[in-house]
Formats: C-alpha cells, sequence, structure tokens
C-alpha cells in the first residue's frame, strides 16, 4: 500500500504541524492539485477568503471550485481578469473586496493583472514545475524531459510582471528515472510534494520568514507549448534523444512520424538493454535503419546504433494499439510436419472423418463443433487418437482449444514432440530461519509464468517491522516490466487456454489454488508476520484464513454466472429472444494496501479470476512477499501462464502505469481517497477504465447506555486495536453516552494495561509493530496535533521503548467535532473518544454522519428499534449492531461517499469484474 501510506504521510505532513500565525488568502487557479493546496490549507488553519477559478465547463465546476463550493468559500468564476491588456474594473472590485492577506497560485491558465498580483500585503506566490529559471513557460514538466535533464523539480517563486521570473521562495528537486514520464514525474514527486511546498510556503510568509531570491539569467531558458504540428520525431539522432522526445510528449500533443506514408502517434518509450529480440523489420521514414515489430514492441534505433523500444502505436482515426501487432496479419506459429508426422495427420483426418458423418471432407479449416460434434464425439474423439498414438498426452479440454482441423494436428504435433509441456518453474528463493521453519520467498517479478528481475535490474529492500532488518531485497518493476506483464495477461485472455476454459475446470484450478494455500498456511502466514508486523496468530486465522475461504467461495461460483430471458415487444409477425450473457472484461489490474497483503489480495483476485479475467497485480511497496509467494503457489496449482502477474515496485511507476495502460480495462483499488481521485483520472482520460474503489474512511461506532458493557468494552477495543488500527473499517470515532462515559473509558484503559505489546510471532502476543517506520512517524504526529488542539491523552500516545516500530495503543477522548482527530483517519491504534448527551439519538447521527467517508459504522444497544433506526440513518456501507470486524466471504464490503464504490466479496464482487451483452434473435 505505498500509495497510500506515501499519501497518508504526505497528509499529515502538510498538515499536523499548527502554528501561530495564520493569513487570510486567495486562491487563484484551478485543477485537482488546487484543490489539494487549497484543503491543505485550510486545515493548516489558514482562512480561505475567496476562491478565483475558472468558469464552469459543459456544466462542470473545475475540482477546486467544487471543493470550495462545499466548504461554503466564496467562489468566482471569472472568464477573463482583462480585456485587451486592461483589468476589468468590476472583475478588480470583486476580488479586492475579499481582502486577502496572500494570493495563492497553485495552478493558473488565465493572465492575472499586476494590480491584482501586488494588492495583497504579502503580494502572490506561484508554483512552477521546474528548477527556475530552467524551462520557463507552459511545458515545463514536458521539456525537462525532452533536454534530457537528469533532475527536475519546482519552484515556489514571488509573481513580478516578467514570464516566470520572480524571485524565488523555495525550490525542490528529484532525479530523473531513465524511463520516467511527464505523469510518473508529476504523481511521484511534483504532485505530492508540490502541495507539501505551497503549504510550507504560505507558512514562511506568515511566519516572516519566507527569503526572496532573485532569479539569475544564467542557464535560464524559455520553452513554448508544444503542438501536434512541431512534435513529429526526428529519428536521425542519438536514440536517447529520440527516447527523450517521445517521452516528453507522452500525453499531449504525442510525437509522431510517417509509417507509410500515414502519421503514426508513438507512446510509452524505454532504451532497451542489450540486444533486439527478434522480429519483422519495418521501414520507418528518416530512420536510419529499419525498425522491428518484436514481441516487446516497436524496436527503434538512433544515429549512434543504440535502440528503444515503443509499447504503442495510435493511429489518425485515433485508434490505438500494441506496437508488437503492428502485424497482424498471418500465422507465423505453424510447425513444419515430417513425413512420419503427415502420416499420422492423416490417420486422424478419418477419425475426425468417422465421428463427423455428415461432412463430405474434412478440410484444414473444418470446425469440430460447427460440424455437429457433442461432448461425447470429444471423448470419442481423444480416446480414438490416443489409441492410434500411444503416449501422447491428450485431454478433453484440447479439443475444446482446438477446434479446427488445423489447429487441432499443430497441437497433437506439439505434444507430441514434447514441445507443449510447461517449463520447470525456476525461483531464486531469499531463505530464512524463522518460527521454527526454513522460509522460502520469491522475491522477483511474476511475469508470464515466470519470476524474473526488473527490466532495469533495480531492487529495494524490505523491511521487517518487528525489529528494521532488511528481509531481503526485492525486484523494482519498471514501466517496461507493467507493459510485459499487461502483454502476458492480454495474450493469455485472448489466444491461451485460460479464455477457452469450461467454466466449471476454472473453478477445479481455484479449488486447488486454495487447497494448496492451505498446505502452505504455516508459511503464508510467517511471511506475512515478518513482512507487514501481523500477529503470527491473527495471520493465520484471518490474514491467511479468510483468503483461503475466498479462493473456495468464488471457485463455486464459476460456473453459476448466468444471464437471463428478457420479454419484449414483438413487432407482428416476427416473433423475437432477447437474453443476456454475463462475460469476462479482459485484463484486469489490481493494486492493493499494506495493511492486509494477502487477504486484500485474495479479495480482489478471486473475484476477477473466477469471472474469467487475468490479471495484473500491484502489491504494496512495503509488503511484496506474501504476493510473490503466492504466484508460485499459483503455478502448482495449475493456473496458466500469463494469467496471473505480480509486480513489485512503486505506485507512482507501476501503478500510474497500469492506471494509464490502453490494454486494461479494469482496475480494482484500495488505498487512500487522494490517490482513488488521481487513479480515477488516469483511467478516464486513457480508455475509460472500469474502476472499483475502496478507499479511505472515519467509521463511527457509537455506544447507548442501554449496551451490554462487557461486550461494548471487548468489541470497542477490537473495533480500534484490531491488527494494530491498520484496518480500514477500524472505528475512527467512538460517540459514547455521556451516562456512561467515564466508567466506559475506565474500563477500556484497564483492559489496554492487560494487553501484551511484542514479537508478532510470539503466540501470547496481542499487539505488534505497525507496518512501516513513516507510518509510525505519522501516528506520533496524529497523536501530537490531538493534543495541541486540546483533546485529553488518557492512555499512550507513544512509541514503545524497544526496537522496531511499536507503538502504544491510544486513547483519547473530550474530543470535539472540529478537531482534527475528529475528522481524519489515524490508520493506527488510537481511540477517539466523544461523549454525547443522554438520549440525543438524531443529535449523535448528526455527528456520526458529519464526514466526507462513508465505509463502516457501528451501534451497540439492547434496544432492537433503536438499533434499527441508527442502523437505516447511518451513511456507510456497512452497519455492525452489537458487534465489529465481522465480515464474511459472501457479504459484499464497500463504502460510500468518499470511501469509493464498488464492492469486494459475495455475490457484487462478481459482478464489478463481468460485463453484460443483450443478444436479441429474431426467429
Amino acid at each position: 500500500m505505498l500509495w497510500t501510506a506515501s499519501q497518508v504521510m504526505r497528509k499529515f505532513s502538510t498538515s499536523s504541524v499548527y502554528y501561530q500565525n495564520k493569513l487570510k488568502l486567495a486562491i487563484i487557479g484551478q485543477s485537482v492539485f488546487g484543490q489539494e493546496v487549497y484543503s491543505s490549507l485550510k486545515k493548516q488553519g489558514h482562512k480561505v477568503v475567496g476562491v478565483f477559478t475558472v468558469p464552469d465547463k459543459d456544466g462542470k465546476a473545475d475540482p477546486l471550485a467544487v471543493a470550495a463550493e462545499k466548504d461554503g468559500t466564496p467562489v468566482f468564476k471569472f472568464p477573463r481578469w482583462r480585456v485587451k491588456g486592461n483589468p476589468i474594473p468590476e472583475v478588480v472590485d470583486t476580488y479586492k473586496a475579499v481582502g486577502a492577506d496572500l494570493n495563492v497560485m497553485p495552478f493558473c491558465s488565465q493572465f492575472i493583472p499586476m494590480n491584482i498580483i501586488d494588492h495583497p500585503k504579502h503580494g502572490s506566490i506561484i508554483y512552477h514545475p521546474s528548477i527556475l529559471p530552467l524551462h520557463r513557460g507552459a511545458s515545463a514538466i514536458n521539456w525537462t524531459l525532452i533536454q534530457g535533464d537528469r533532475k527536475a523539480g519546482f519552484t515556489v517563486f514571488w509573481a513580478d510582471d516578467g514570464l516566470d521570473t520572480g524571485p524565488i521562495l523555495l525550490q525542490r528537486e528529484c532525479a530523473v528515472e531513465p524511463n520516467d514520464t511527464v505523469d510518473t514525474l508529476y504523481n511521484r514527486f511534483l504532485f505530492p510534494e508540490g502541495i507539501k511546498a505551497m503549504v510550507e510556503s504560505v507558512q514562511l510568509i506568515a511566519d516572516g520568514k519566507a527569503p526572496k531570491v532573485p532569479q539569475t539569467e544564467e542557464g535560464a531558458s524559455y520553452e513554448g507549448i508544444q503542438k501536434k504540428s512541431n512534435a513529429k520525431v526526428n529519428l536521425s539522432q542519438p536514440a536517447e534523444a529520440i527516447h527523450n522526445w517521445i517521452r516528453g510528449h507522452d500525453k499531449v500533443p504525442g510525437a509522431w512520424t510517417l509509417i507509410n506514408g500515414l502519421p503514426v502517434t508513438l507512446y510509452g518509450s524505454s532504451m532497451l538493454g542489450g540486444s533486439a529480440p527478434a522480429g519483422q523489420a519495418l521501414e520507418i521514414e528518416g530512420a536510419p535503419q529499419p525498425a522491428l515489430v518484436t514481441k516487446s514492441g516497436l524496436v527503434l534505433y538512433g544515429s549512434d546504433g543504440k535502440a528503444l523500444v515503443v509499447k504503442n502505436l495510435q493511429f489518425d482515426d485515433g485508434k490505438m494499439i500494441p506496437a508488437s501487432k503492428y502485424f497482424s496479419s498471418g500465422d507465423t506459429s505453424s510447425v513444419e510436419l515430417t513425413d512420419e508426422e503427415k502420416k499420422m495427420a492423416e490417420e486422424i483426418r478419418n477419425i475426425w472423418m468417422g465421428i463427423l458423418s455428415n461432412v463430405p471432407a474434412v478440410e484444414d479449416t473444418t470446425d469440430f463443433f460447427k460440424c455437429g460434434a457433442a461432448s461425447m464425439d470429444v471423448v470419442r474423439l481423444v480416446e480414438e487418437v490416443k489409441q492410434k498414438c500411444a503416449g501422447v498426452q491428450l485431454q478433453n479440454e484440447d479439443v475444446y482449444m482446438a477446434t479446427t482441423f488445423q489447429d487441432f494436428i499443430q497441437m497433437f504435433v506439439r505434444k507430441l514432440r514434447g514441445e507443449d509441456q510447461e517449463e520447470e518453474l525456476v525461483v531464486d528463493y531469499a531463505t530464512k530461519e524463522v518460527n521454527s521453519m526454513t522460509l522460502k520467498m520469491p522475491h522477483q517479478c511474476f511475469i508470464n509464468g515466470k519470476f524474473e528481475d526488473a527490466e532495469n535490474g533495480k531492487s529495494y529492500n524490505t523491511i521487517n517491522p518487528t525489529d528494521g532488518s532488511v528481509i531481503c531485497k526485492v525486484s523494482y518493476a519498471s514501466v517496461g516490466d507493467v507493459d510485459r506483464a499487461v502483454a502476458a495477461a492480454k495474450e493469455a485472455f485472448d489466444n491461451g487456454p485460460w479464455g477457452r476454459m469450461n467454466p466449471r475446470d476454472r473453478g477445479s484450478l481455484l479449488y486447488k489454488l486454495a487447497d494448496l494455500m492451505e498446505e502452505h498456511q504455516e508459511e503464508l502466514a510467517t511471511i506475512e508476520s515478518i513482512d507487514s508486523g501481523a500477529v503470527y496468530t491473527l495471520a493465520l486465522k484471518t490474514h491467511v484464513g479468510m483468503s483461503i475461504q475466498t479462493f473456495r467461495y468464488f471457485a463455486g461460483w464459476c460456473d453459476k454466472i448466468q444471464g437471463k430471458t428478457i420479454p419484449i415487444n414483438q413487432a407482428r409477425p416476427n416473433r423475437n429472444l432477447t437474453f443476456t450473457k454475463r462475460e469476462p472484461l479482459g485484463v484486469c489490474a489490481i493494486v492493493i494496501p499494506w495493511n492486509y497483503p494477502l487477504m486484500m489480495l485474495a479479495w480482489k483476485s478471486a473475484a476477477c479470476l473466477a469471472a474469467g479475467n487475468t490479471l495484473v497485480l500491484k502489491p504494496a511497496q512495503v509488503t511484496p512477499l506474501t504476493a510473490l509467494k503466492f504466484a508460485e503457489i499459483s503455478v502448482k496449482a495449475g493456473i496458466p501462464k500469463g494469467v496471473i502477474n505480480i509486480l513489485p515496485g512503486s505506485g507512482g511507476m507501476v501503478g500510474q502505469r497500469l492506471s494509464d495502460h490502453p490494454d486494461i480495462r479494469k482496475l480494482g483499488f484500495t488505498g487512500s481517497t487522494p490517490i482513488g481521485k488521481q487513479i480515477m483520472k488516469s483511467c478516464a482520460l486513457s480508455n475509460l477504465k472500469k474502476v472499483s474503489l475502496e478507499l479511505g474512511g472515519k467509521s463511527p461506532l457509537i455506544i447507548f447506555s442501554d449496551c451490554d458493557m462487557d461486550k461494548a468494552v471487548r468489541m470497542g477495543m477490537s473495533s480500534v486495536f484490531f491488527n494494530k488500527g491498520e484496518n480500514c473499517i477500524a472505528a475512527g470515532r467512538l460517540f459514547v453516552e455521556e451516562s456512561i462515559h467515564d466508567e466506559y473509558i475506565n474500563r477500556v484503559v484497564e483492559e489496554i494495561k492487560k494487553m501484551k505489546i511484542g514479537d508478532p510471532l510470539d503466540r501470547s502476543t496481542d499487539h505488534g509493530p505497525q507496518n512501516h517506520k513513516a507510518h509510525l512517524d505519522k501516528l506520533l504526529e496524529y497523536c501530537e496535533v490531538g493534543l495541541k488542539e486540546g483533546a485529553t491523552l488518557v492512555y499512550g500516545g507513544r512509541q514503545v521503548d524497544r526496537p522496531g516500530f511499536f507503538m502504544e495503543p491510544t486513547v483519547f477522548t473530550n474530543v470535539e467535532d472540529h478537531m482534527f482527530i475528529a475528522k481524519e483517519e489515524s490508520f493506527g491504534p488510537v481511540m477517539v473518544v466523544s461523549k454525547f448527551p443522554d438520549g440525543d439519538v438524531d443529535g449523535v447521527l448528526r455527528r456520526a454522519n458529519d464526514t466526507e467517508y462513508g465505509l463502516a459504522s457501528g451501534v451497540f444497544t439492547r434496544d432492537i428499534n433503536k438499533a434499527m433506526h441508527v442502523s437505516e440513518r447511518l451513511e456507510a456501507g456497512t452497519v455492525f449492531i452489537n458487534t465489529y470486524n465481522k465480515t464474511d466471504v459472501a457479504s459484499p464490503f464497500g463504502g460510500f461517499k468518499q470511501s469509493g464504490f464498488g464492492k469486494d466479496l459475495g455475490e457484487d464482487a462478481l459482478l464489478e469484474y463481468l460485463k453484460t451483452k443483450a443478444v436479441t434473435v429474431e426467429y
């Protein structure tokens, strides 16, 4: 869950430190970036007196306007600020009336007059996505890549009457990776760090500490906006320059060249390491030598003889294809038959003739089933061929996968030669003696049925949170690895056995997969424990145990996916039949978090596979090991190659490429709300992928005075401290009726003191370490904020004095509705308690629903009428009554509002991975 972890960490780094000095701000700009800067500044306690943004487009407001209007902040939507170079008086007067101390311009596409820029006491600050004075102008990120800069970054500067020439307030920089694109740079660094920097800059101004460093003209550059007309690739230059040009134009406007006289846009460039794979030559205008269409994509050569690979091509009509599919005609995969094999083929032709007695002749293109063959004929064909050719391993399923005579012969000959046998899985294990066993852990990317290093050779350390030690190195997947994994998944879906497999057989494979997971459950639980910090007993029962249950549940659904018949009006004298079919979507991407690494994999993957899809899964960067062990087990279960692909690595690179990839039809994500929004945007802009999102939560738990106190204490603690509080449905806020509040808190604290904090592999441990160091630091900051705002720290709030990332279970009381800890999720062992007046049911419901989240909720009361009334009014996807955390594989799980949409588990989850086709027949 690196995306979620890093996003949460960023959130607290910009919102958890409260300062004394605050400003009245005018936000001038637009976009999601502007929205996030606005929200972060408000959380810091600054007063936004006005938001000035662009008018609605096609009836839809800009995200900044949406957020501000929701908060009740004054919003002004001026189409322009000046006419013929002169400020519009009415606009200027409206702006001045808000009385801002400072203009903050996170991203602004409008020209703002200087009398607006200079009007506030502190002037105006602007965000620019380059290290000024380099790359002044509107396409700074693009030119950073086009020029091949080794460093990227951004500048917050004081606006003046020049063009990005004002004094510098703050700058940040990052390394440019060899295959970075505009999107990966923006999402990895420029967006999240830029938000933090804008907030930091405002606070420096408020505190009187903001520098004004004049820009030097040495090294200054200005580049204009690129257009399609001047984005043609110059192929007569070194390969790296070509690569930089393509990736610098990767979204807009798109670098292009002429192939066979027609313009073709190139997307997804990466440098080719080593020799080029075999392929078919393709002449391209202006290229120093012919390109190659290979399985990896289109290989282009530079003037220096080095090469790059382009993954996707787009034609003038908008159609985009994998570059590897440029030559789509002709079957080059057939094998030449020997004379002996030709004789066998004729004998098999006679067997076909004997079965298909209604066919005058069996041609190469004759289709076994289109000629009327049934299931008994399949058995007969298989048995007759095996009788004629002793030793050949032939199964009924083989006939369904090779239905024409020529395909059947090709399949038969390959089996006869032994060419069809799967290669034995080679695993370079990382081994460790832990928990009285030898752990054997795969640590490489899993692509197309093989474990292999990342394309760029990079790796990273995965850390044991119990003591901070390195478990092993894990491959750090690149964009190229994503493209190869997606290509493998697409091939498996389009042409592999998985896509043609009988649903019942598919279910049998998933049952076998569940059985093998059960055989390996102790090993999986141990890996989960050392990689995520989960207490071993909980990992065994929940992390692994529920994963096994999930695969068994969805295995049973495989042959029960049904459509329906629909009566329609019949235009006489015609008769019509309409029916629907549920079909798989194709290649699906799954991005999972770090709190339940294996269980989140199971919740999404089991439904995805049961529906007949193939998948590419990105585990959280900090917890990749159980996912890779699962990949190994899937091979043993007989899941065909390419169906499951696992890519450890960063969300900003791997996750972003999955969101953008044109061959992925669905993305399922569990993580933070801000990243969920970014995923939705990327999925929409790329190819309108179907999306399901399980996002943040601040789940309310209401405890009435007529509850079963023993149960409410026990389950209330579980609602917060289960899995160290790293639980998406954790009760983020408890509302306790006033007459029992003090007793309830005393009972909770007594029970916390009995909890054993320690090694998660110790069977008597109740509370293990937090998942990773950054998360622990964020939780400690969260507690500091609670104290500074005036909440009462009853217990905990500190790191445990021992090695590792341990935190004390924590209890806050006297938490008021406006406080940060009342509104924001901790995702840790922090109980946030507010009291409510006796009998005020409607009042506590209003407070419980006063959140943008709606994942889960709970109520404890002996009054069933009250319980049902409260459950109907709570705005959450799950409501627990006199219990908590009771999820089941058959019950749908998902949230409302900004907790996302779509469901995991139950039949509803299956529908997330299916599409409905309507068929109408006239007869």
